[in-house]
Order: C-alpha cells, then sequence, then structure tokens
C-alpha cells in the first residue's frame, strides 16, 4: 500500500488513491499481510539478487512467503524480478 499510493499522493489524486485502496483491500483476488520479521533474510536475499531498493525487496519477500503468484506494484523497475510475476497498475484497467 506504501508504495502504490505515493504517485497518486505527489499528483494529488485522491481519487487514484481510493481506486487503489479499495482495489487492495477489498478486491477477492488480493489479500494483505501483517508485517512481520520472518522474511527478513529473505528480503536481503531478493536486494542483493535484483539490486532493489530494501522496501521492494520487503514486498517481494512478503508476497513469496505468503506464496503469492504476482505482486502489483507501479514501480517498472520490479519486473526485473522473474521469481513471481510483477503487475504494474498503470497497465491495468480499472
Amino acid at each position: 500500500m506504501t508504495e502504490v499510493l505515493v504517485q497518486p499522493i505527489i499528483s494529488g489524486r485522491n481519487d487514484l488513491q481510493q481506486a487503489y485502496r479499495e482495489l487492495l483491500l477489498n478486491s477477492g483476488n488480493f489479500h494483505t499481510i501483517p508485517v512481520n520479521t520472518n522474511v527478513a533474510e529473505y528480503a536481503a536475499r531478493i536486494r542483493a539478487t535484483y539490486g532493489l531498493r530494501l522496501a521492494d525487496a520487503i514486498q517481494i519477500a512478503f508476497a513469496l512467503d505468503a506464496g503469492c503468484q504476482a505482486i502489483v506494484c507501479n514501480d517498472r523497475s520490479m519486473r526485473r524480478v522473474t521469481d513471481l510475476e510483477v503487475l504494474i497498475l498503470d497497465d491495468l484497467e480499472l
């Protein structure tokens, strides 16, 4: 959620903020999980392997730890990750 909302906040797009919240929190196809420390080592490996920023590596690590097949973000640099499908919000039809 933190990463997804950055650009809509910067651009003052309250409508996009709300649309993204609705999609991520109220869709039967997405699930959020609470933050925990169990994926810290996995995140380090993801960061080292793909050269991602820490925040991105943590998101990928949580998705993989939860058994997700895909992750939704708006950061095209995360497409280099091959461990799961990376879905870019700007590419999706809402």
